[in-house]
């Protein structure tokens, strides 16, 4: 795109964002009195000659007559009709002249404050813009202001140089920051201009002042939020101290969120109970909880969460609530399936609204259909799904991947996918999909060239390093090899216990068993798994520990019965549970 056409895209988009953010509703007034026109007959020629000039395709002409009678008049209609000529001729400084002589004829019209703060935007000159924006803030009413401060970032944000902003802004709101109505919100709106530019320390104090300033506003919490992540010493006790307070049900459902994000289910769950206790009418929190529940393998209270949700929800779901609603009956059929109940998961099935993803409720039919071993009815329903573009194809080959692999089938998976990625060769998620057929089918040479692509790829995602590395290890070989690329997946992703148990597996193989047993214990009780804990009883047998060990083997096996790693390790130290 040329440059002049960016300016004039970035010019409209920042005019409906400052209207649509800082346009308050007029209250109803009384019709005022008519007041006597200041149109007399030389003006009004100038007005129509301005028009005509205009419309016979000279812009530039009309604008200089029209702003020159918006002057004489002293007109706002007239001042912003001269800025929308100056616009249609695309010259920004035109613009910017007639809001500027607008403003300093009728120095009262803060419309004229927004046009320049827009304009000024558009042509990227931030530091003049963060001039116009304490002018635009000041002539506001204090009470209208917290809003504005929160439309802040988003005005901002075609900033091109993000720190310049950032130190803009906080210059901008010096006189915001010393008022205690909006000191909180200020501090919330520098906090996210400083996250935005990668600043991550003076985001972080923007925080803790803000939270200083008004230890009840949630904009610094929600700000909070967003950093933890990278500064949990600092921030998680910050948010641990507010959740004990009564904030809203959002900013309690966003900090459960952000816990299991960091693989703190256990401290998520305290968070949805309290929630749930609460704030019951909020639906979302059942059905997260239920989620959770049923990820942590604690199938019964699962159900208790999800059936609430699909209670409350009732039978005129609305068109936010029809997706929450199919996940959890696709859940609850889950939990029936698994406890052997396939009646009732059939049941939980044929609830399931219409216009339910029709990809994600083939596979759930479908793997129910396997587990009854009718396998060849399994790949029908699958092979049938209607897909209507190249995306929806895509996941209907990951849906039938899965299902093949999962019920021992990889060679015909890996027949699929092949030949899905050949269409597509740079796609992640095939690419990442056929990695793991090639292990089941002990390809392993094809394997690590695809985790290899996958790495230059994404250099940034975990899996790749994590899946090669706790091969290496598995299998036993090139272990100073296979613990530094598990130790760069956990750099990537410090929380995932599957990297934790990937780590603790290789110190094992390298003969460091206590160092393997307190990080696998640690990523057991983070994430109670079939597969961690088939390493975890391991680790405990080989050190003597066989009564722990048994313990912790049982416990996998009421996780998931079926799990490879788990049922090939008993049989290898012959332990009949």
């Amino acid at each position: 795109m040329m440059a002049p056409m960016k300016f004039w895209l970035r010019l409209a988009v920042l005019s409906s964002c400052v209207v649509g953010a800082w346009a308050q509703p007029a209250a109803p007034q009384a019709e005022p009195a008519p007041k006597k026109s200041a149109l007399d007959a030389v003006l009004f020629y100038q007005i129509l000659l301005g028009e005509l000039t205009t419309r016979q395709g000279s812009p530039g002409s009309g604008f200089s007559i029209m702003l020159d009678a918006a002057r004489k008049a002293k007109d706002p209609a007239l001042f912003q009709r001269s800025v929308d000529m100056a616009l249609q001729a695309r010259s920004g400084e035109a613009a910017l002249q007639a809001a500027q002589t607008w403003k300093k004829e009728i120095p009262t019209a803060t419309e004229a404050s927004r046009y320049i703060l827009q304009i000024l935007l558009a042509l990227n000159r931030i530091e003049e813009a963060g001039k116009a924006l304490a002018v635009s803030l000041n002539e506001l009413p204090l009470d209208e202001q917290v809003g504005a401060i929160i439309s802040v970032p988003r005005l901002f944000g075609v900033a091109q140089d993000k720190v310049l902003a950032a130190g803009v802004i906080e210059k901008a709101l010096a006189q915001s920051l010393a008022q205690t109505q909006t000191a909180a919100s200020a501090w919330t709106t520098i906090g996210r201009m400083r996250r935005d530019a990668g600043q991550t320390s003076l985001a972080v104090a923007a925080v803790l002042k803000g939270h200083a300033a008004d230890p009840k506003a949630q904009g610094p919490l929600i700000l909070a939020l967003s950093l933890v992540a990278s500064e949990k010493s600092t921030l998680k006790p910050l948010l641990d101290a507010a959740m004990k307070t009564n904030v809203s049900p959002e900013l309690r459902m966003g900090y459960a969120r952000t816990l299991l994000s960091l693989q703190l289910s256990k401290e998520a769950g305290v968070q949805l109970t309290e929630l749930n206790n609460q704030n019951p009418e909020f639906l979302d929190g059942w059905l997260l909880h239920g989620l959770m529940l049923l990820e942590n393998a604690q199938a019964a209270e699962a159900e208790k969460r999800l059936m609430e949700y699909v209670r409350r929800v009732g039978n005129t779901p609305t068109a936010e609530q029809r997706a929450g609603l199919s996940e959890a009956l696709m859940s609850l059929s889950q939990i029936a399936q698994k406890q052997g109940k396939l009646d009732r998961a059939s049941q939980w099935l044929s609830q399931i609204p219409a216009g339910t993803d029709p990809i994600k409720l083939a596979s759930r039919q479908a793997d129910l259909l396997a587990q009854q071993g009718r396998m060849e009815e399994a790949k029908r329903v699958l092979a049938q799904v209607k897909t209507g573009n190249a995306e929806q194809a895509r996941r209907k080959v990951l849906a039938q991947s899965f299902l093949l692999r999962e019920y021992r089938e990889a060679q015909a998976a890996y027949n699929l996918v092949k030949a899905e990625l050949d269409q597509k060769p740079d796609d992640t998620e095939l690419l990442t999909e056929l990695s793991l057929l090639c292990e089941k089918l002990k390809r392993y040479d094809e394997m690590e060239t695809l985790l290899r692509q996958l790495m230059v790829k994404s250099p940034q995602e975990p899996h790749a390093f994590n899946a090669l590395g706790y091969s290496l290890a598995d299998r036993n070989i090139r272990l100073d090899e296979a613990r530094q690329l598990i130790e760069k997946a956990l750099q990537l992703a410090p929380h995932d216990a599957y990297i934790q148990d990937s780590l603790g597996w290789v110190l094992f193989r390298q003969g460091r068993q206590a160092e393997a047993l307190r990080i696998l214990q640690a990523a057991y009780k983070s994430k109670p798994d079939a597969e961690i804990a088939a390493h975890l009883g391991e680790v405990l047998w080989v050190m003597g520990q066989t009564r722990e060990a048994g313990t912790i083997w049982r416990e996998g096996l009421l996780l998931k019965a079926d799990n490879e790693t788990l049922v090939e390790t008993l049989k290898r130290f012959k332990f009949k549970p």
